[in-house]
């Protein structure tokens, strides 16, 4: 995921003077707290208080120390600046100060919050009398529910719920709700680090919700009985990783333009999506050949920011000119499906979502999708949350759910705000409760973790353990970075697979200006023949490479971050990045065609699973299109577009057919790939690499049948040279040529006896 300006946004108008005034409040407060005396003051169990003092006290001054509210100090310990507090029992939903004359600070009980877990099924449940509303909120000091006929209504009469021993607040009422909706309102402490108020805020186990279509996104929770829904004798496909070929997409770019056949109001739309008899959405990709598709987030998410230029609670956007959030990488609710994608619009001054159609319109996708033997991953947000929503984990507890400064304040290492806690217990637990659900509920395969460096190990492993319960052959994809950590060889380890970010830099570079790989001829950082031939094995950890097995290695050279494998190449081939005429930029270039091809070949030829990014397979390009939108760059090619719901992302098949050549060659490497085992179940000792004299840019290798149990040698020979041809010996035989610098596919195109000539910037695979 694109890291991208992180501020803290907050509501404007009606809230800005409120913030003012806590502002205000807080910085008289924090005037008040200071002291020339406590360091910090930490609860390290029900009964007891460190604190760690800036200068040494006698134990007579100790011993005037105060605790407020009134908690008796029972026995006070002084060891040099550490100071012991024996006390009667914390209640941890009240905000203590000690106080010791003018000095004063705030006790952090944070070590307690690690020991509430609770096993019960949170949200909202039923059976055949009575609907149960469970909410975990262990700082609170009360909870209530506030229940609604119409997701308009305005809140009335709310019910008090009841706290137990584990942090987890509930009601059960009789009768069933079908068709209503609820939220929530939370009070407790009042300390300055704290954010308890009155707002309502939906479930965080909403299967369903209802919101407003402004970047406050405020929620209600459907409540919905989903049980009946028919799927008609579908199940998960169970495809092994190397086998995988998925197709990275997002639901709406694949049917937005008026080029794909869906008209509205159905077009970007899940119902759009699996539209028969049009050009984009599910008809493309069964064409193509691929076999999973990974849709970018669609967990219900804040889809707007707040508005651009405007002050907002002392910030003003100056990031986004749009206000809008359109890849989905701002997660709100864990359980519930995104509803802009069935009620194809975000119409100002109404909900979202309240019908509730997005739950089956998407169970309908998978099935669809299922149907094709196409496999379905989701692209999943655990380490953060939306940013600038009412969001219901900051309104329950921001101390519990996130990782917070010394000063209370949000960490964002995501750079994207709001990093999530997932070490806590019941953060871990609702994670895993929120994959199985995905995976019982609506029948996915699988799960790409978005920055999983940020999720912890512990939550990591017992998401594969608990995921593997309910499918043996659950999809699992790292992300293997983020705040600031990169690790792919750590989730090898615990048996994940990972994109792999090397092969993608060895094969394009790592940016098309100065920063130039295979492709162009050129070795980026510490690429080199044999690092080429590590790619094509699969990057084996035992070849210096990144991973245990090659099944964990996701090849990939383009994905929703940076520039696209096209744009890569326009820009790196000396192309303007200012677009004059966007359709004659799209047609390629004879030059631009050989390498978007020779990269193709490369990716589609190593071992390891393989990741291609929508409108890859024609050589796509973003350019930024106009909008009423104050954007300086539109007519500029975009390496980061996760703020346009428009024609910059939206895929464009008339682009399509005038690379029909390129888009004829991926079919052909996939349907390759597809029909030959020794191109994805290759041992190691079946490869054997030879060398071209005075050329360190062919790489060439034969693939023996017998590992992977094949009908067919293989040899592969790339020329990433970009002015020498590469003279390849042949054994001896009949070699039939499948794949050139024109054509591929699993069909002959010629036979070769002795030796083949490759090209500049082509490549050949034969078989025998």
């Amino acid at each position: 995921m694109k890291n991208k300006k992180s501020v803290c946004r907050w509501p404007v108008l009606g809230y800005a003077i409120p913030l003012i005034v806590i502002g205000l409040f807080h910085l008289v407060h924090a005037f008040d707290m200071k002291n020339n005396l406590f360091v910090s003051a930490h609860v390290r169990d029900l009964n007891t208080i460190d604190v760690k003092l800036k200068k040494r006290l006698s134990l007579s001054r100790a011993e005037e120390i105060a605790i407020m509210p009134h908690l008796a100090i029972h026995a006070v310990s002084l060891v040099d600046h550490q100071l012991e507090l024996a006390v009667e029992p914390i209640d941890i939903a009240k905000t203590y100060r000690i106080k010791l004359e003018n000095d004063v600070i705030v006790v952090d009980v944070d070590a307690l919050l690690d020991g509430f877990y609770s096993d019960k099924e949170l949200g909202c449940t039923w059976d055949a009398t009575q609907t149960t509303f469970r909410l975990f909120a262990p700082r609170a000091k009360g909870v209530q529910l506030w229940l609604f006929a119409n997701v308009t209504d305005e809140p009335q009469d709310p019910f008090d719920l009841r706290r137990d021993r584990d942090g987890v607040w509930e009601i059960s009422l009789p009768g069933h709700y079908f068709g209503a909706c609820y939220a929530y309102s939370v009070d407790g402490p009042s300390a300055r680090r704290d954010n308890f108020d009155s707002k309502l805020f939906a479930d965080p186990y909403s299967r369903a919700v209802a919101t407003t279509n402004d970047y406050l996104h405020r929620g209600k929770t459907l409540i919905l009985d989903t049980s009946h829904y028919d799927w008609q004798g579908d199940t998960p496909l169970a495809l092994p990783n190397e086998d995988l070929i998925i197709y990275e997409c997002h639901v709406r770019d694949l049917t937005a333009h008026p080029s794909s056949g869906v008209r509205s109001p159905l077009a970007g739309s899940y119902k759009g999506l699996i539209q028969r008899g049009q050009i984009g959405g599910i008809e493309h990709i069964k064409v193509l050949g691929v076999n999973a598709v990974e849709f970018l987030p669609i967990h219900d998410f804040g889809n707007i920011e707040i508005p651009y230029g405007e002050p907002v609670g002392g910030i003003v956007n100056t990031w986004n000119p749009y206000a809008r959030n359109h890849w989905g990488y701002m997660t709100s609710y864990f359980f519930a499906p995104e509803s802009y994608y069935a009620d194809g619009a975000l119409a100002a001054n109404h909900y979202s979502g309240v019908e509730g159609r997005q739950v089956n319109d998407f169970k309908d996708v998978v099935k669809a999708f299922h149907r094709e033997g196409i496999a379905v991953i989701l692209d999943v947000v655990y380490n953060h949350v939306s940013q600038y929503d009412q969001n219901c984990f900051k309104c329950i507890d921001e101390k519990y759910y996130f990782h917070l400064h010394d000063d209370g304040t949000l960490r964002s290492d995501s750079g994207c705000g709001n990093d999530f806690k997932t070490d806590r217990p019941m953060a871990r637990k609702l994670i895993i409760d929120s994959v199985k659900f995905w995976l019982q509920e609506y029948h996915v395969d699988g799960f790409r973790f978005d920055l999983a460096t940020m999720i912890d190990w512990q939550t990591c492993d017992e998401i594969m353990r608990e995921a593997r319960k309910v499918n043996p052959n659950v999809i699992l994809i790292a992300e293997p970075w983020g705040g600031g950590v990169y690790n792919p060889v750590e989730f090898s380890r615990h048996g994940w697979a990972a994109w792999n970010d090397q092969i993608r830099n060895g094969v394009k570079g790592q940016n098309p200006f100065d920063k130039q790989g295979f492709i162009f001829g050129q070795w980026y950082d510490h690429n080199n023949p044999e690092r080429m031939k590590s790619y094509v094995l699969g990057t084996l950890a035992e070849d210096g490479g990144l991973f245990q097995k090659k099944s964990h290695s996701i090849n990939y050279l383009e994905s929703h971050d940076d520039h696209t494998l096209g744009d890569f190449i326009r820009i790196g081939l000396g192309g303007s990045q200012r677009v004059d005429d966007v359709d004659e930029n799209a047609r390629l270039t004879t030059a631009q065609l050989q390498l978007n091809k020779l990269a193709a070949l490369f990716l589609f030829t190593s071992q390891g699973a393989i990741m291609i990014h929508e409108g890859q397979e024609w050589a796509r390009s973003k350019v930024i299109a106009p909008t009423p939108a104050p954007d300086k760059e539109i007519g500029h090619i975009d390496h980061n577009s996760y703020n346009k719901d428009n024609q910059t992302n939206w895929l464009n098949f008339a682009h399509a057919a005038r690379n029909a050549d390129l888009l004829d060659y991926y079919r052909g490497l996939i349907a390759l790939r597809k029909a030959h085992p020794a191109f994805r179940r290759a041992v190691k000792l079946d490869f054997e690499f030879f060398t071209v004299q005075d050329n360190p840019f062919a790489v060439v290798y034969k693939i023996d049948r017998f590992g992977s149990g094949d009908s067919h040698d293989f040899i592969v020979a790339i020329n990433g040279n970009r002015r020498d041809e590469a003279e390849i010996e042949l054994p001896p035989g009949d070699w039939q040529v499948v794949v050139d610098g024109q054509v591929a596919g699993a069909r002959v195109i010629r036979t070769a006896r002795k030796s083949v000539t490759i090209p500049p910037s082509t490549g050949m695979v034969l078989r025998n």
